[in-house]
């Protein structure tokens, strides 16, 4: 029976919400789902390996250690290289902000 990337989301999300939806060898792929939530000021995140993510929903901002802005809407992907350090500073405050990430992670 098949899943839906868009069902079961909580009513309520006073944190956002990480998911794993399937995990291999050297790939995750996760749904993200935010509502309103963003990275604090003070916090990167700075992964050893690539992310690909789609936004599915929503909007969202994310913000990078040079200062550079990416808006994202519905349908927008992106490649996050291992260690750019990055934020998300927004995401739809009235709504659920889904995104659909796939980590790539080297082989031991």
């Amino acid at each position: 029976m098949p899943d839906n990337i868009y069902s079961n989301i909580p009513q309520h999300l006073p944190d956002e919400l990480f998911e794993i939806l399937l995990q291999k060898t050297g790939v995750t792929i996760e749904r993200i789902v935010s509502k309103g939530h963003c990275t604090p000021e003070y916090q990167w995140y700075d992964q050893t390996w690539d992310e690909w993510v789609l936004l599915l929903q929503g909007q969202a901002i994310l913000r990078f250690d040079d200062d550079r802005r990416v808006s994202l809407k519905p349908g927008d992907y992106l490649l996050i290289p291992a260690h750019q350090r990055h934020q998300v500073s927004q995401t739809a405050p009235d709504s659920e902000t889904i995104w659909l990430a796939i980590h790539f992670r080297s082989s031991p």
